[in-house]
């Protein structure tokens, strides 16, 4: 019965899928094909994050992240983060390993929510395409506006979420590895 909760969800995906095919088998076929690519695209894109993850856990100390993104890091910890968050390549799911070694090794849950905000929408080769399909304009327009919004975003969060909800959240990875 507890392996049966654990994969719940995939089970109620593989009969769904089941009963695509029996009413529409073209659209069950695209729906493995598009399954297919987006496995194979995490496959390709995940072991990178996690070699980097390890050596990001080995090389930096605790006391140096809490230094430069911790809770006193101020405006440092806020710039370090977005310029990581810019320069990260891959899609948005491989932020939250990355997310949760940050909150492992003590940085300030509101530089954490800058940084996934920066990982989703100020990425420098978005910015790129935007300013060669786009125009220079908007592209910088969009940039200008994202930051201070991701800024605000991440403490009306950090204010909204009590101190209490926010030590639940860092404790979780040290009771359940695996699951930040």
């Amino acid at each position: 019965m507890k392996i049966f909760k654990k994969y719940l969800f995939f089970i109620i995906t593989l009969v769904i899928l089941g009963i695509v095919f029996i009413f529409n088998v073209n659209l069950g076929i695209k729906t493995v094909y598009t399954l297919g690519f987006s496995l194979k695209e995490m496959a390709l894109v995940l072991p990178p994050i996690f070699v980097l993850l390890g050596l990001l856990d080995v090389w930096v100390s605790k006391e140096k992240m809490m230094k430069y993104v911790g809770e006193g890091s101020g405006i440092k910890g806020i710039i370090i983060v977005f310029v990581l968050g810019s320069v990260a390549a891959g899609p948005l799911y491989a932020a939250f390993p990355v997310a949760a070694v940050l909150m492992k090794k003590g940085a300030k849950f509101s530089n954490v929510l800058i940084f996934i905000g920066a990982w989703s929408t100020t990425k420098i080769p978005m910015f790129l395409f935007e300013m060669s399909a786009m125009g220079i304009k908007f592209a910088v327009t969009r940039l200008l506006i994202d930051i201070p919004g991701i800024i605000i975003i991440a403490y009306a969060i950090y204010f909204i979420i009590s101190k209490k909800e926010r030590e639940k959240i860092y404790s979780l990875d040290e009771k359940n590895p695996g699951t930040i």
